[in-house]
Parts: structure tokens; sequence; C-alpha cells
């Protein structure tokens, strides 16, 4: 699992999205895992971003969680 630490938040961000948890019943870290995960869905990553990413050549290819769909290939 990957890991992110946001510094410098505008003030009451945190407030808001402990409120934001505690109506979903679910931790903080749940809840900010939920929004960032809505919105990168909006913008569908290609194999080709990742890969081009830094460190791309260690990813672990998972179709199913990115949305994609794989076809057998004939070498």
């Amino acid at each position: 699992m990957e890991q992110l630490l946001i510094r410098n938040l505008p003030g009451g961000t945190k407030a808001k999205l402990k409120d934001l948890a505690r109506r979903h019943d679910r931790s903080m870290e749940a809840e900010a895992r939920a929004i960032v995960e809505r919105a990168l869905e909006q913008d569908r990553v290609t194999m080709v971003d990742l890969l081009a990413m830094d460190g791309g050549e260690s990813i672990e290819f998972e179709p199913g969680r990115l949305g994609l769909t794989g076809r057998p290939v004939d070498l």
C-alpha cells in the first residue's frame, strides 16, 4: 500500500473532513481515501501514464482495480 502525507491544509479542512467522516460513519482516513478515489475516477489513468511516472517500472499491475480489462496476447 502507498501512503501520502498532506501538509499545510487550509484552516478548518481537518474539522470538515472529520465531520464528513462522522456523517458517513467511517474514519477520517477512510473518508479522505474515498474523496481522493472519487476525484481520480473522473480522470482515467492509462498504462502509458502509469509507466511514464517515476517508479513506473515497479508497478504491480492490477487491471481490475483500475477499471481496465485485459486480453490474452499471442507471442
